[in-house]
């Protein structure tokens, strides 16, 4: 594999200048292909001006915004690496996030102004306000009037460029390298599965401290050519005025923003039938998937992690109907296997991966590094993956969630789907607890349907008619919502503390 790749930003502004990458929504500016590549050029002079060498960490508290983008760019420039934030945890939390990476400095937006002044103060770093600028800080305008000098062409295509934090769902957060060999890859399995081209338009509004908000699908799209409309954060009516206006033609959400849409009494002012979607993060529940296709748009549920790039299985849309469950097959760039099953036969079991995809590992932290691949360099999942007879897979749970109840194995996410089919339940989540007589037990935790009455009290008869009693669960709580991460996710362990 290729040790160098060409600058990205470079390169797209020489082949399309004066094509649009970015459309900032509220103000409705477009920047240029060469705007973005200028803009990068001045900041990483002027970062390096301010002292910051390759390798350093620039830390980013902000909100979605071409800002960000023109700040990554420039640090693929530089070799300094790029860490986004979480913008909503508290100043604890980040103090020791942003400690365990050892950063330089912190570049924040006016949203995030409090917490990340609280932040530089705490731990002594330099401030670069994207908006007005106090005291020491800079001004991220200044930089950028900063005088461009001369910049490799060519970048490290496996040294860090920047890092993401897993979502912390059992405990402190680890640092996953990305590199421009993932990007690379990533757009590759995502562009050729979903038929990415220069014309196609998408939505930025996932947050950027996540993987999906970087790679799904803005970067493929910035590298195919075509262009992304950024908004601050997800805000449905503002995404429905985007899909119905025709300006999104890729679209990607988690579960929870399907959900919201399909909720929306505007739903049906958009043509469904041109917007090309694209699903991760967790389960798409079978009704989702019905109820858009219904409308005439074939949702592709995939599969990935932070550390895969993300984009490692994507269903195509010819299978979505027949083969709901399943996240499709592995993408061109993604090998993978299941353990302990031969080549092509049909199972279950962890799945492992590897390619260029795949992060070299955790920074500044071989441990995690070494127990999370195989001694012949195979990505361990954590999830118990199933193949069928015509290749295609489905993840069955994670390895962490699933419990024994009277010496059965039981996946939360089996239960979970069946108890996602009831007429009256929204969403579901089931996590195993302590029982004296069984060992473990099933507990849920049930999102009504608006518009509906669950009568809790039948919940548990309705299960034993669609699973074996040992797999239904002993109590059932009725909740507003989950604690979640930012990519949608149920935080299990926060629900523990509900009980």
């Amino acid at each position: 594999m290729f040790d160098t790749i060409p600058d990205m930003a470079a390169k797209r502004a020489e082949l399309t200048p004066r094509a649009v990458a970015f459309i900032e929504h509220e103000t409705e500016r477009r920047w240029s292909f060469a705007d973005v590549n200028a803009a990068a050029d001045r900041l990483a002079a002027g970062l390096l001006e301010m002292g910051l060498e390759r390798g350093d960490r620039l830390v980013v508290l902000s909100l979605n915004r071409v800002e960000f983008f023109v700040a990554l760019f420039a640090c693929q420039k530089t070799g300094i690496v790029m860490a986004p934030l979480n913008w909503r945890q508290p100043v604890a939390e980040l103090t020791e996030v942003v400690q365990s990476v050892g950063a330089s400095a912190l570049l924040f937006d006016v949203e995030n102004a409090g917490t990340a002044r609280a932040l530089a103060s705490a731990l002594a770093l330099p401030g670069i306000s994207i908006g007005p600028a106090e005291g020491s800080e800079t001004a991220f305008s200044q930089l950028l009037d900063t005088e461009s000098r001369p910049v490799p062409k060519a970048v490290s295509a496996t040294r860090p460029w920047y890092l993401l934090f897993t979502s912390g769902t059992t405990g402190l957060p680890k640092a996953v390298i990305q590199t421009a060999r993932m990007g690379w890859a990533n757009a590759v399995n995502i562009g050729q599965a979903i038929d990415l081209t220069s014309q196609d338009g998408s939505v930025n509004f996932l947050p950027l401290f996540h993987t999906a908000g970087i790679n799904l699908y803005t970067l493929p799209v910035f590298l195919f050519g075509g262009a992304s409309t950024v908004l601050p954060r997800f805000e449905p009516d503002r995404i429905l005025d985007l899909l119905r206006s025709g300006a999104v033609t890729q679209f990607f959400g988690v579960p929870a923003i399907f959900q919201a849409l399909s909720l929306h009494e505007r739903v049906d002012e958009v043509d469904w039938k041109t917007i090309r979607c694209g699903c991760g993060g967790a389960p798409l529940p079978e009704s989702l998937i019905r109820f858009f296709a219904q409308r005439g748009c074939l949702i592709c549920n995939g599969f990935g992690m932070t550390e895969t790039g993300p984009t490692a299985f994507l269903m195509d849309r010819a299978h979505v109907e027949e083969k709901i469950g399943s996240v499709g097959k592995a993408q061109m760039l993604t090998e993978v296997r299941i353990d302990g099953l031969a080549p092509g036969d049909v199972g279950q079991g962890e799945m492992q991966m590897r390619g260029p995809a795949i992060t070299p590992g955790y920074f500044a932290n071989e441990e995690a590094t070494r127990k999370a691949f195989t001694e012949d360099g195979w990505l361990k999942s954590g999830d118990v993956a199933r193949r069928d007879a015509d290749g295609y897979y489905y993840i069955v749970d994670r390895i962490k969630d699933m419990y024994i109840s009277g010496g059965e194995n039981v996946y939360p996410a089996e239960v979970e789907r069946v108890l996602n089919g009831h007429e009256a339940i929204l969403e579901a989540a089931v996590i195993g607890v302590p029982d004296e007589k069984w060992g473990e037990v099933g507990a849920a935790f049930l999102i009504p349907r608006p518009g509906k009455t669950l009568d809790i009290a039948t919940v548990a008869s309705w299960c034993r008619e669609r699973l074996a009693a040992y797999k239904v669960p002993k109590s059932f709580a009725i909740v507003e919502d989950f604690p979640r991460t930012a990519a949608g996710k149920v935080r299990k362990h926060d629900l523990r503390e509900m009980i």
